[in-house]
């Protein structure tokens, strides 16, 4: 068994093909069940905008890949070329980069780190988390936590909400005369309604599948709450839309922006979708007055500051290294408990049968001085028999080696 991650991310496939292998939170526990039944021992999958990742304790990988293709009904060839595979040392350094924001889109970002710890609790509660993952996430969040302490790693940060922000003040300038909605009640959402609110637009709506948790948030930034069923009579009244939600299938179609568009006389819609999988279907991004932005489409934006995060990701990524050591070692260590136990089974069926050999020949009234030199000297045979017979069968190099080994093994100096 081995440790393995397989994923896609932002570096090496496209919004077209992430949105493709997302899971939602409603479908992660079957899922991770289901990967469980024959393809690994242990699983937790972490799914976000930018990465679907698999983390599993597992034979072999090609299991994992082909399962992946499976539950989302997709070509193999199709999601192949844009995966990646991680094993063992590999694996670990790749979990503890991603929990420190050192792999995100926006370096040093902290939102992966909650994501992350999301992804870990769903996992344990849908059973699929055994002794070796479950160090591994502990040991994870450890060294993220570390990281966020010890450097500057989320100084000068221009997060996903911010970059939205300023792309909508590129294109209306002061905001305080712009109607806003945001599709969603979520933490980007969150994050995003907050940096907004800042600029004190002229109308906020939170539009969500619920109004409960819609109007929680409304609330906070002093916003309107409607349903989702709400959006298409009330679509053309917002200059800017910004939308993430768990949806498996668009929210906003084409006809739906079409009349908004016609309605609004062709004054410029702003939409920024952080969804994944998308939350407004791509063919909008081609109509005149739309300004439409996928979480690719930020990634200049949130380039912004980077000169200081990465001289404080140097510091970051020596941490990672000293404590990807520290955990392979721990990793080795319990890779030798079944040898360690087995071994030790082995000696305490030898002595329990000499013991009990000695303790009959007492009892039919042997000398115990005698009987007990005659158990110990039974003893040393039996736990020497097994080395003494595998370096007397040895020849050559191979009986060189092995003399050196017992030598270190026994601590023999001579």
């Amino acid at each position: 068994m081995q440790l393995y991650t397989i994923g896609v991310n932002h570096t090496t496939a496209p919004i077209e093909i992430r949105e493709n292998v997302a899971f939602s939170l409603d479908n992660m526990r079957e899922a991770l069940s289901d990967l469980t039944v024959s393809n690994a021992a242990e699983a937790a999958i972490l799914s976000t905008c930018n990465r679907t990742e698999i983390y599993v304790q597992s034979a072999d990988a090609a299991p994992v890949i082909n399962w992946l293709a499976d539950y989302h009904k997709l070509d193999l060839n199709h999601i192949q070329p844009y995966t990646y595979t991680l094993a063992n040392q590999e694996a670990v350094k790749h979990a503890f980069r991603v929990a420190s924001g050192l792999d995100s889109m926006v370096l040093g970002e902290p939102q992966i780190l909650g994501q992350f710890k999301q992804s870990v609790k769903l996992a344990q509660e849908a059973g699929t988390l055994g002794t070796n993952l479950h160090k591994l996430f502990q040991r994870t969040f450890e060294v993220a936590k570390e990281v966020r302490t010890n450097t500057d790693i989320g100084g000068s940060s221009i997060s996903m909400a911010a970059a939205a922000v300023k792309l909508a003040q590129r294109i209306f300038g002061n905001l305080s005369e712009q109607n806003v909605l945001f599709i969603g009640a979520g933490e980007m959402i969150t994050l995003c309604a907050n940096h907004f609110a800042a600029q004190k637009p002229k109308n906020m709506t939170v539009a969500n599948r619920t109004k409960e948790r819609g109007s929680e948030l409304a609330e906070k930034i002093h916003a309107e709450a409607i349903l989702l069923n709400d959006l298409p009579e009330r679509f053309a009244e917002f200059d800017i839309i910004i939308t993430s939600t768990a949806s498996q299938l668009p929210i906003v179609g084409l006809g739906m922006v079409e009349r908004a568009i016609k309605a609004r006389k062709h004054r410029p819609m702003f939409m920024v979708d952080l969804a994944v999988p998308r939350d407004i279907e791509a063919e909008v991004a081609q109509l005149d007055d739309v300004f439409l932005y996928a979480v690719d489409d930020l990634a200049q934006v949130v380039t912004d500051g980077i000169g200081n995060r990465q001289e404080a990701a140097m510091t970051a990524e020596t941490i990672v290294t000293a404590r990807v050591e520290t955990f392979m070692q721990w990793l080795q260590k319990r890779g030798s408990v079944p040898t360690i136990k087995a071994l030790r089974d082995q000696a305490e069926t030898m002595r329990t049968a000499e013991l009990d050999k000695a303790l009959k020949l007492i009892q039919k009234g042997e000398n115990p001085e005698k009987t007990l030199e005659m158990l110990s000297i039974a003893l040393t045979k039996k736990f020497l028999h097994a080395p003494s017979h595998a370096l007397n069968q040895s020849h050559g190099d191979e009986h060189e080696r092995l003399a050196q080994f017992l030598r270190h093994i026994y601590q023999i100096k001579n």
